[in-house]
C-alpha cells in the first residue's frame, strides 16, 4: 500500500541572498542613480548659458550655447568621464571577471596598500578633506563663471552681493528668520545621531551565522516571507505582522538575528542606538522619533521595505518605572553571605537553585555582619529630571513612538496635503510602507503594555539559553575558525559542563582558550586550554596568596567534605571543579554542573543540595573536635534559603499552602493561627515557620555527619589531593574515589590503607597545630605507590620507618578509622575516644 505523502507547509523559507563571495557581478543601478550626475552637469551648463545671456541681453540662447561650448568645455569633459564611469558600471553588472578584476585586484590592491601605510582615522580625515575641497571648488567655479571673476574672489564676494541684492524689508525678515533658525538648527542638531543606516550590501550576516537558536530562527524566517511577498497574507484578508520582540538573557543572539534578517532580505537595516532618545531638553526625543520614521518611510518606498532594530528597547519603551534602591544610588545593599570571604556556598548548587538564591538576595535587604545594621531598600521613583530621569519613555517620546507605529494613516507630503487641497483636489492616501520593526530586550517586564499590543508588536519570541545541541553547534562553529585538537566527544563534554552558556560567552571562551595557547607558544588549542579558560571566566584569576599550613589543611577539609557529600548524594549534578585557591570572593569552592538539561526540581534534589551545603559545618565539627570556622556562613545562607523555599513555596515541608499567596490574600502564614490579632499571628507564624526550617536543617545536618563518618577516608584523601594540587577537576575527584588515574591525580595511593593511616596522622598534627596556633609537627605526606613505599620512604619525605637510611622494610602500625568529634554513644567505661 502506498504511503500517503504529507502535504508541504505553506510557509517555507527557501533561502535568501547569497553571500558576498558568491556574487560575482555588481548589483544593477536604478535608472535615477545612473543618470543623476549627467542631469546635474546638464543643469550646471544651462546655468552657465543663462549667465552669458544675463550679462549681455543682446546675446540669444543659441549664441550663448555656442559661447559656452567654447568656454565651458570642462563641463563636457566631466560629462564624458561620467559616461565612461557608467559604462564601467554596466560592464561590471554583466561580466563577473571584469567586475572581480576591478573590485579585488585594482581597487582592492589600492585599499590594501593605503591600509598598510595610513591608519583608518588618517584615511577618513583625508577623504573628508578631499570631499570638502571638491564641493568648495565647484561652488567657486560656478560663482566665478557667473560673476566673471576669478573663482577665489567670486567665492569671497558671494555673501555681500546676495545681501545687498535684497530689499531692506527682506533683510529684516531674513534677520528674524536667522534668529529663529538658530533655535531650529540647535534642535535639529540635537535630534541627530543614534540612528545608523546600513544598506543591503553593507550587511554580511546570514541565517547560517546564527547558531543554537533554530526554533526562534524558523519563526523569524516567516517574517522575511511576509516582507518579500506580503500578498501571501494580504490576498487572503489578513495583514503582515509588522513588529517582532526578541527577549531573553544578554548574549543569546538577539542583535545577530536581526542583522541576519537584514542580510537575507537585502533591505536597508536601520539600527537605533539604546541611548538615542536620552536627551537634555524636552521635545528632542519626539523630534528624533518623527525624524526616524520619516527616514524609514523614504527607505521603504525606495527599496520596497526596510528593517528597523531597537536594541535594548526597555530604554525607550517604558513610561518611567519604580525600582528598588537606596537614596544616593544603591550604596546600601549588603553583600550576600555566599559572596563574602568564605567557602563559596553557591557554586556546588545547581544553576536554577543559584538563580533562585540570587533573586532572593537581590530582592531583600540583608544584615551586614560588620556593621550590625540591616540594609534597608527604599522604593525610588525613576522619572524625575529633565527627561524622565534618563528614561527614554519620558515626556512624550514613548507616545510619539506608539503613534508612529500604529497612528492615523494621514496623507504625506506638502504638495499632497496643501497644494492639492488648495486646488480643490482630494489628497492621495499614503502608500503602504513595508517597515519591519524589531526590538530586543532582556527586561520585557519594563516595556509598556501599549507597545506590546498586537498591531504594534505582533510577535514575541524568547531567545533563551541554547540547548545542549545548540551549544554543540555553537562550539563547532567557533572552533572551526581556529586551529584546535578537540574531538567531537570533548566538544560534547564541553557543551555539557557549560549549561547556561550563550553564543557570546562561547565565543569569548574559545577566544580566551586561544590566548592561553598563544601565551604557551602554541597555535593549536587543546582541551586543557579550554578548561583553563572556562575556570578563568567563571571564577576569575586566583589571588596570589598562600595559606599558612594549618589553615590550608582546614580549607582543604572543608572543601573535601562538600565534595564527598556531593559525590554521594547529588545524583542530579556532577562535580566540575574543586579548589582551595583563594578567589576574589571565596576561600575555596566545589562547583557542580548538570549532566543533562532538566527543567524541574524534586525534593530529593533540594535535600541533596542542603546536605552538600551543611557538609562543611558537619565536617568541621567532626574533624576539628566540635570547633568550626566562619567560612561556613555562605553554606548556611544557601541551606537556609533552599529549606525556606521548600517549606514555604514548593509544598516540600510540613505545610501545603504557599506562603506568598497566603500573605497576598491576608489569610495568615502557613503554620499560624490565621487572621486574628495581626501582630501576634504573624509573629507566631514566622516563629513556627522558622522552627520548621530549623528542624529540617537539623535532621539533614545529622544525615550529612553520618555520610562523612562513612566516608572519612575519602575526605582525608580529597583534602590531601587539594593540598597537593590546589585545584582538581571532576575527573580527578572521581579518580580519588575509584582509585584510578585522572588527568592530574593518581588515585591509586588513596586506595592504600597504609597511606590513609599516614593521612590520619598528619591530620592529627594539623588539628593540634590549629588548637595551639602553631605549625604541624609533620610535613604533608607524599602520595607514593604503596608497593614502593619501603624504598621511597614513609610517605612524609623521610626514610622508611624502622630504618635510618630508608633501606629497611616498612613496619607501619595498623590504624583503626577514628571517630572525630563527639561519638554517637560513649564507650562502656564512660570515656570518649579522642583524636588519634
Amino acid at each position: 500500500m502506498k504511503k500517503a505523502q504529507r502535504p508541504a507547509q505553506g510557509l517555507v523559507y527557501e533561502g535568501g541572498r547569497p553571500r558576498e563571495g558568491e556574487i560575482l557581478t555588481r548589483k544593477p543601478l536604478p535608472l535615477w542613480d545612473r543618470i543623476k550626475w549627467l542631469v546635474l552637469l546638464a543643469a550646471v551648463w544651462l546655468i552657465l548659458v543663462w549667465s552669458v545671456m544675463a550679462n549681455d541681453p543682446l546675446v540669444g540662447f543659441l549664441d550663448a550655447m555656442r559661447i559656452e561650448v567654447r568656454v565651458g568645455w570642462w563641463v563636457f569633459i566631466l560629462a564624458g568621464l561620467e559616461v565612461v564611469h557608467q559604462v564601467h558600471f554596466l560592464l561590471c553588472e554583466h561580466s563577473g571577471a571584469y567586475n572581480q578584476f576591478w573590485t579585488n585586484k585594482f581597487f582592492g590592491g589600492l585599499e590594501r596598500t593605503s591600509s598598510r601605510k595610513l591608519s583608518a582615522w588618517t584615511r577618513f580625515r583625508i577623504g573628508r578633506l578631499i570631499r570638502w575641497v571638491i564641493v568648495v571648488a565647484v561652488i567657486a567655479i560656478l560663482a566665478g563663471k557667473i560673476m566673471h571673476d576669478p573663482p577665489v574672489l567670486a567665492l569671497v564676494l558671494v555673501p555681500s552681493i546676495v545681501w545687498h541684492a535684497l530689499p531692506t524689508v527682506i533683510q529684516y525678515a531674513f534677520l528674524l528668520f536667522s534668529t529663529v533658525a538658530q533655535f531650529a538648527l540647535l534642535f535639529w542638531f540635537l535630534s541627530r545621531g543614534g540612528v545608523d543606516v546600513y544598506y543591503p550590501d553593507d550587511i554580511k550576516t546570514r541565517f547560517s551565522d546564527v547558531w543554537g537558536q533554530d526554533h526562534v530562527l524558523e519563526r523569524v524566517k516567516e517574517n522575511i516571507i511576509f516582507l518579500e511577498n506580503p500578498e501571501v497574507v494580504e490576498d487572503r484578508g489578513g495583514y503582515v505582522p509588522g513588529g517582532i520582540l526578541l527577549w531573553g538573557p544578554p548574549g543569546t543572539g538577539k542583535t545577530l538575528m536581526a542583522e541576519a534578517v537584514a542580510g537575507e532580505t537585502g533591505k536597508p537595516y536601520v539600527f537605533v542606538d539604546p541611548g538615542a532618545f536620552i536627551n537634555m531638553f524636552f521635545g528632542v526625543g519626539i523630534l528624533k522619533v518623527k525624524g526616524l520614521f520619516r527616514k524609514l518611510r523614504k527607505l521603504a518606498l525606495r527599496y520596497g521595505g526596510v528593517i528597523v532594530f531597537f536594541d535594548e528597547a526597555d530604554s525607550l519603551g517604558n513610561r518611567g518605572m519604580i525600582t528598588q534602591g537606596v537614596p544616593g544610588g544603591g550604596g546600601g545593599t549588603s553583600t550576600p553571605a555566599f559572596a563574602r570571604d568564605s567557602c563559596n556556598g553557591f557554586s556546588y548548587l545547581s544553576s536554577d537553585t543559584q538563580m533562585r538564591l540570587m533573586r532572593e538576595a537581590m530582592a531583600s535587604g540583608l544584615t551586614d555582619p560588620e556593621s550590625g545594621t540591616r540594609a534597608r531598600r527604599y522604593p525610588q521613583i525613576i522619572g524625575a529630571g529633565l527627561n524622565g530621569g534618563g528614561m527614554g519613555g519620558g515626556m512624550g517620546t514613548l507616545q510619539a513612538l506608539l503613534a508612529e507605529l500604529s497612528g492615523l494613516k494621514k496623507p504625506r507630503g506638502f504638495v499632497n496635503r496643501v497644494v492639492r487641497r488648495a486646488l480643490g483636489m482630494r489628497p492621495k492616501p499614503p502608500p503602504h510602507y513595508r517597515i519591519l520593526v524589531m526590538m530586543a530586550t532582556n527586561m520585557p517586564s519594563a516595556l509598556d503594555e501599549a507597545l506590546l499590543r498586537p498591531g504594534r508588536i505582533d510577535r514575541i519570541y524568547r531567545v533563551g539559553y541554547p540547548s545542549k545541541a545548540g551549544r554543540i553547534r555553537t562550539y563547532e562553529g567557533y572552533f572551526a575558525k581556529v586551529q584546535h585538537e578537540l574531538t567531537p566527544q570533548q566538544i560534547d563534554k564541553l557543551a555539557t559542563i557549560t549549561p547556561y552558556s550563550t553564543g557570546a560567552s562561547i565565543k569569548d571562551l574559545v577566544n580566551e582558550a586561544l590566548i592561553i595557547a598563544i601565551r604557551d607558544g602554541r597555535d593549536v588549542i587543546t582541551y586543557q586550554d579550554v578548561i583553563k579558560a572556562k575556570q578563568l571566566k567563571q571564577f576569575g584569576p586566583p589571588e596570589d596568596v598562600e595559606y599558612i599550613e594549618r589553615e590550608r589543611h582546614a580549607v582543604a577539609i572543608h572543601e573535601a567534605c562538600h565534595a564527598v557529600v556531593a559525590y554521594r548524594t547529588q545524583q542530579h549534578l556532577e562535580i566540575d571543579l574543586a579548589t582551595i585557591e583563594k578567589g576574589s570572593y571565596f576561600l575555596g569552592m566545589v562547583a557542580s554542573i548538570k549532566p543533562e538539561d532538566q527543567f524541574t526540581r524534586w525534593r530529593s534534589e533540594f535535600e541533596a543540595d542542603i546536605l552538600t551545603s551543611l557538609a562543611s559545618l558537619a565536617g568541621e565539627r567532626m574533624f576539628f573536635e566540635t570547633d568550626s570556622s566562619s567560612g561556613v556562613s555562605g553554606d548556611l545562607d544557601s541551606a537556609t534559603s533552599v529549606a525556606a523555599q521548600m517549606e514555604a513555596f514548593y509544598g516540600m515541608g510540613q505545610t501545603v499552602s504557599s506562603l506568598l499567596t497566603s500573605q497576598r490574600l491576608e489569610v495568615g502564614t502557613p503554620g499560624g493561627r490565621g487572621k486574628g490579632s495581626q501582630e501576634d499571628s504573624n509573629t507566631q507564624a514566622r516563629r513556627l515557620l522558622a522552627d520548621r526550617i530549623e528542624d529540617n536543617l537539623s535532621v539533614l545536618l545529622v544525615r550529612a555527619e553520618a555520610i562523612l563518618r562513612e566516608n572519612e577516608r575519602y575526605v582525608l584523601a580529597l583534602a590531601h589531593a587539594l593540598e597537593t594540587h590546589k585545584t582538581l577537576s571532576g575527573e580527578d575527584v572521581t579518580a580519588v574515589f575509584e582509585g584510578l588515574r585522572g588527568p592530574l591525580v593518581n588515585g591509586a595511593p588513596y586506595a592504600d590503607d597504609e597511606f590513609i593511616a599516614r593521612l590520619r596522622e598528619y591530620h592529627g598534627a594539623a588539628v593540634h597545630a590549629h588548637q595551639e596556633h602553631s605549625h604541624p609537627d609533620l610535613p604533608l605526606p607524599i602520595a607514593a605507590p604503596a608497593v614502593t613505599a619501603g624504598i621511597l620512604g614513609d610517605g612524609y619525605g623521610r626514610p622508611a620507618i624502622g630504618s635510618a637510611n630508608g633501606d629497611g622494610p616498612l613496619s607501619a602500625p595498623t590504624y583503626e578509622p577514628p571517630r572525630y568529634g563527639p561519638p554517637p554513644s560513649s564507650p562502656p567505661d564512660g570515656s570518649a575516644d579522642g583524636h588519634s
